[in-house]
């Protein structure tokens, strides 16, 4: 048998019952309260119905209920499909309908969207609101034996998109994530008890869970949670809870940085910081370490590597720009098309291989074999390595914008636009931004003779469909989209808008 991930909240709980894991406001779970409040949810989804390898939608933002939930499925021998609190009703069905998930645990704040969406798949919703769902629990025993796994069976199912448009479900199993989490907190984080992490990061993200969550609370470190990032409440709550470790994107650090009233908050206690999602500006990172006096490791990883593949180490040779070195127990290598390692220097594809490789897509073995290809998973982004082993992103090879660290996919608001009855053609295309790295930009070419509707009635269209990072804030009309010899669109020669170039 292998390691259940949710031994994480029993060994703290054997540790320190007493010691706080969790914070959010004026509230904590300690240690010893996870770790009886994750048998509880156990215990209820097990009265539920949930047998071992069910899967169970998870719908919460940033709150002291995110972790009881995921711990307490794992414990019962579920696994967890975490889904942003933004997606719509379609989004919602299509994820627990491809799953094949059961039930759906949503905030009292989403539910509308929750509840139509586990209706279409056929799903129950359990809501989630802090005083009903305590004393739900608080009417069930603790279901103290933890469910026995092997290494290898899945955890958490993360789904993320493509080129293909449908988002696919990137399986992770305990052991991928067990590791990740265990390497990254020894090493780039370098987190330990006594140390306070600023939870902004979206919990249901793999670079939340892993780095900011799992690797936290593994540690014995206390977790202490922003439901929505916002740079000045971060800040306050970086002086009120004396934050050590930070984990970001790019946007979050330069919101910190250039916030007005930075100087006014305490926060001095910070000591390690990481980012990725995005390339990080070098004049941020350095303005950053210069003001708030911490290292700020670049790191780099996909959902399908648990996440993390490489980054910077606290103390040791750092290069700004680059993505670090592969993580303890982890290879990567930039080859060719062919699958051939490049010389030093030159561009090519990243490839990974280790203890933190997906098992694969779920239901989608074809997918699954195009992605992982003799052993090494190719991550479609390109990049180099230079003559010391550090690693740089190049380019990415695939389409993908991301918008404020949220990855956003083309091809899923593109079919979306084909929807409307008066556009004809449309191409998504990422537009660079001051404020969120980069914003969704749609190119359109209407349908002969229609009544053109205005650019914002196209955004607003499209905003009620999908969740509100996804949809475009700029959208511009064309007369026809530039093509290849196979008609394919060619990104790269569409004409952006005036105001953009």
């Amino acid at each position: 048998m292998g390691t259940n991930l949710a031994s994480i909240v029993t060994a703290g709980a054997a540790r320190d019952a007493a010691a706080p894991a969790v914070r959010l406001g004026g509230r904590t779970l300690t240690y010893g309260e996870l770790d009886e409040g994750s048998a509880r949810v156990a215990a209820l989804l097990r009265a539920r119905g949930l047998e071992q390898g069910d899967r169970v939608g998870v719908m919460l933002p940033n709150v002291l209920e995110f972790p009881l939930v995921y711990y307490g499925v794992l414990r019962a021998g579920g696994i967890v499909v975490p889904m942003n609190v933004l997606l719509k009703r379609r989004e919602i069905a299509f994820y627990l309908e491809d799953s094949g998930a059961k039930l759906l645990l949503a905030w009292h704040g989403f539910l509308a969207e929750a509840q139509d969406g586990a209706t279409d798949a056929g799903a129950e919703l359990i809501a989630v609101e802090p005083e009903a769902f305590a004393a739900t629990l608080a009417a069930v025993a603790p279901a103290t034996a933890m469910a026995e796994v092997d290494d290898e069976d899945t955890a958490v199912i993360l789904y993320t998109s493509g080129t293909t448009g449908k988002p696919k479900g990137a399986e992770l199993s305990h052991r991928n994530l067990d590791q990740n989490s265990d390497i990254a907190s020894r090493t780039t984080c370098t987190v330990g008890p006594g140390d306070v992490v600023l939870g902004a990061l979206p919990l249901f993200h793999s670079f939340g869970q892993t780095v900011a969550m799992n690797a936290s609370l593994r540690q014995g470190a206390t977790l202490t949670l922003v439901p929505k990032f916002d740079p000045g409440e971060a800040l306050a709550t970086m002086e009120r809870d004396g934050v050590t470790h930070f984990y970001g994107v790019p946007t979050m650090f330069g919101a910190l940085l250039h916030h007005p009233g930075r100087e006014g908050f305490d926060t001095t206690a910070l000591r390690v910081c990481l980012t990725g999602g995005a390339s990080m500006p070098i004049e941020i990172l350095h303005g950053f370490e210069a003001a708030f006096g911490a290292e700020l490791m670049e790191g780099y990883g996909l959902s399908e590597t648990s996440p993390v593949a490489s980054s910077g180490m606290p103390g040791q040779l750092r290069k700004p720009g680059s993505i670090g070195v592969p993580l303890e127990r982890v290879e990567m290598r930039i080859v060719d098309e062919s699958g051939e390692e490049v010389p030093t220097g030159e561009v090519g594809e990243i490839v990974i291989r280790g203890h933190n490789i997906m098992k694969g897509y779920w239901q989608r073995p074809e997918a699954t074999a195009e992605a992982i290809r003799g052993g090494w998973f190719h991550s479609g982004d390109l990049g180099r390595v230079d003559e010391d082993g550090f690693f740089f992103v190049v380019d990415r090879k695939k389409d993908m914008i991301i918008r404020g660290g949220y990855n956003v996919y083309p091809r899923e608001v593109e079919e979306l636009l084909y929807e409307h009855p008066a556009i004809r053609e449309a191409a998504v295309v990422g537009i660079p931004d001051p404020e969120w790295g980069e914003e969704v930009g749609a190119a359109v070419v209407l349908e002969p003779g229609v009544d053109a509707p205005a650019p914002e009635e196209i955004s607003a269209w499209v905003r009620e469909r999908i969740a509100a990072y996804k949809y475009p804030r700029v959208v511009w009309f064309l007369e026809e989209l530039p093509k290849g010899p196979t008609g394919k669109i060619v990104k790269r020669e569409i004409e952006l808008p005036t105001e953009v170039r």
